[in-house]
């Protein structure tokens, strides 16, 4: 009897796994792209190793697990979901890093790619986990200033940089042991405090300019833009709700996950609570997969999970931490590739002409063999961190890329 379940089990899967695979190899009615802020490569395989991700796991080997590396822009928030959800390279969205950035100029985005092909009855939405450095909103302006006003926005930026510089202090010395005492947990882990604008004198008149953040622009194209929701349950829970809503449109979701970054920040990559972040974000992956599933609509919805940037090896920041991976249920994902392949690869896949873009993608389709150069980040080891005595769900210490300059 066993063995006639097992060979009708087999005998299924021979009939309706080439189905599936078909039906994920087609045009996609939706896609869901979620991300895993600050999530590293290292650490995310050794997870998989350790079967602590399966839902990504499942996404895997149901599509691709592939290496993106960051080798334009720098390895933070703002540059990387900037550029993951462009396509572009800095020089053409003006965002740079968290301290040098602007709106991304109009038309740019995925959302406001697929709104302007399909029309307004194709759904965007973005639920977004962090406060600032993804996903808020803060329009341009530029307004004249008297001497006193600007006087006193220098002295309260030069304060600002003596703190950020004293922050930077502190968690050099606590990571060399020089300091157990954990700090004061901010509003939220690793964004500083934001300094709006930069004073400008034009015909001897002073004016304070801001160029926007990058997501001013781009949003108005979503039908529904949440951002700060901080925890995975909200950001997840959000999430599903708009799924059923929208389960009878075709529609693109981008779900933020934030914890992975916050708990680098406080307590280290090589920490228990970064290993469990990425548990938790794995767990909110399954339910939005089980939620597709329960609507019915898992085989027409194609799912990418990556991250913004990894961290530094053991440390409470990513200065330089250029490897990330993309997990995905496409089976026609086939190479690694670099951050600004990620939008090109959505896009293309809801069957948009990629080369009407103007001006021209930096990134190619992941899908696809590559026509430039598929850089790698380079690899040079920093000297290794003091080994601290290991945590349940810590990994060993990994090799990681050495600090470069980034741009300010």
């Amino acid at each position: 009897m066993l063995r006639k379940i097992v060979l009708s089990l087999s005998l299924a899967f021979l009939v309706f796994g080439p189905v599936l695979a078909q039906e994920k190899a087609a045009k996609p009615r939706n896609i869901i792209l979620i991300g895993w802020d600050g999530a590293q490569r290292a650490h995310v395989m050794e997870c998989l190793e350790r079967g602590e991700l399966p839902n990504l796991k499942q996404l895997a080997q149901e599509g691709a697990l592939v290496n993106i590396d960051i080798v334009t822009g720098a390895t933070d928030t703002k540059a990387g979901w900037t550029q993951i959800l462009t396509g572009y390279n800095p020089e053409v969205t003006g965002v740079y890093s968290n301290g040098r950035y602007r709106d991304v100029p109009k038309g740019l985005s995925i959302f406001e790619r697929l709104k302007e092909h399909f029309g307004p009855d194709f759904v965007c939405v973005a639920v977004i986990g962090k406060r600032e450095h993804c996903g808020e909103i803060r329009e341009p302006f530029k307004r004249q200033i008297t001497d006193e006003e600007a006087a006193k926005i220098q002295a309260q930026q030069q304060a600002a940089a003596k703190a950020k510089q004293a922050q930077a202090a502190k968690k050099q010395a606590a990571q060399q042991g020089a300091a157990q005492a954990k700090p004061a947990v901010p509003a939220q882990p690793g964004a500083g405090r934001q300094q709006i604008g930069r004073i400008v004198e034009e015909n001897g008149v002073k004016y304070l300019v801001f160029e926007g953040s990058p997501y001013y622009t781009m949003h108005k194209a979503c039908d529904v833009w949440e951002y700060g929701l901080m925890e995975d349950e909200k950001v997840g829970t959000r999430a599903i709700e708009l799924l059923e809503k929208y389960k009878d449109r075709p529609f693109f979701f981008f779900v933020h996950f934030a914890s992975v970054d916050h708990q680098g920040h406080r307590f280290g990559e090589n920490s228990k609570e970064y290993n469990d972040a990425l548990i938790s974000n794995d767990t909110w992956t399954g339910k939005i997969i089980a939620k597709l599933k329960e609507l019915g609509l898992y085989d027409k919805t194609l799912v990418y999970v990556t991250a913004d940037h990894g961290f530094n090896e053991g440390a409470t920041g990513h200065s330089y931490a250029p490897y990330v991976v993309l997990a995905t249920n496409d089976p026609l994902v086939k190479r690694d590739g670099m951050r600004q392949d990620i939008a090109p690869t959505i896009l293309a896949r809801f069957g948009l002409d990629l080369s009407r873009f103007q001006p021209p993608l930096d990134g190619e389709p992941l899908t696809q063999p590559a026509t430039k150069p598929v850089l790698k980040a380079p690899e040079t080891p920093p000297a290794r961190p003091k080994v601290q005595a290991q945590q349940p769900g810590q990994g060993k210490l990994r090799k990681q890329a050495a600090p470069v300059t980034q741009a300010p």
